[in-house]
């Protein structure tokens, strides 16, 4: 027998490989994630997405900031409405807001979904990402979370023209509209806290957090995981159609 092609062989530049392969993949979920094992997920119904930091839209952020790339979200909206395993959908929003088009983009399609949705708004659900934390069928807020509402901005440069001011009008519309839709907010107690003075320094909006975001009507109910995963369970449920359940001999 040819000692070449023993495949116990110390020689053996395959074994060396593939130890080397499995010591990054260690390695890699050490540095990424402070350890070695990491919950498996491959036999859930619920499929969880994190939106969290800057949402980055058409121009990209400087690359110290911690971004949630619009691209990488809308094929994973896709592939678990597509996905017969998905059951439901669970987004987590820790967030400072960003592009109101992106923003705009994935509330929408997560509205859209057939399947039960229910967001958790950890930390931060601020500017543009009030929409998506109202898009979905319940909401949650914990109770030290804040969503700061304000009025729709511009950076960079900006043309001073009356079609400009029109531009950003219409913006603020869509967004007013969108979350007055999906949230039991009124639309005036909805732009009176978007026009607010006082409430942020320098600049005009207010923060409002944890209960003060269930009483005004923006969000269904304060809560945080475990609240979140029972109401999206409880949905599932009622999302079945009937006569669907298993039947036991």
């Amino acid at each position: 027998m040819n000692e070449g092609t023993n495949p116990q062989s110390p020689e053996n530049p395959n074994q060396d490989g593939d130890k080397d392969q499995k010591e990054s993949g260690v390695l890699q979920k050490i540095q990424q994630l402070g350890q070695t094992n990491v919950p498996q997920m491959e036999h859930s119904n619920i499929h969880v997405l994190t939106i969290i930091g800057q949402i980055e839209g058409h121009m990209q952020l400087p690359p110290q900031n911690k971004t949630t790339k619009y691209e990488h979200i809308i094929p994973q909206l896709v592939a678990a409405e597509q996905n017969p395993k998905i059951e439901g959908l669970l987004i987590i929003l820790n967030t400072v807001g960003g592009d109101v088009e992106a923003g705009l983009a994935l509330a929408e399609m997560i509205a859209s979904m057939s399947k039960p949705t229910v967001t958790l708004v950890l930390g931060g659900g601020h500017s543009i990402g009030v929409p998506i934390a109202v898009a979905a069928n319940y909401s949650f807020i914990a109770e030290t979370a804040t969503m700061t509402i304000h009025p729709v901005r511009l950076t960079g440069l900006v043309i001073g023209v009356p079609q400009t001011f029109e531009y950003l009008d219409k913006m603020q519309d869509r967004v007013i509209s969108f979350v007055t839709r999906h949230s039991k907010i009124k639309e005036e107690s909805f732009k009176e806290l978007m026009l607010s003075k006082g409430n942020l320094t320098r600049d005009i909006g207010t923060n409002v957090i944890g209960k003060d975001a269930v009483s005004y009507g923006l969000i269904d109910e304060v809560g945080g995981v475990g609240q979140a995963i029972g109401k999206l369970n409880e949905l599932i449920e009622q999302n079945k159609p009937a006569g669907s359940e298993e039947v036991v001999q």
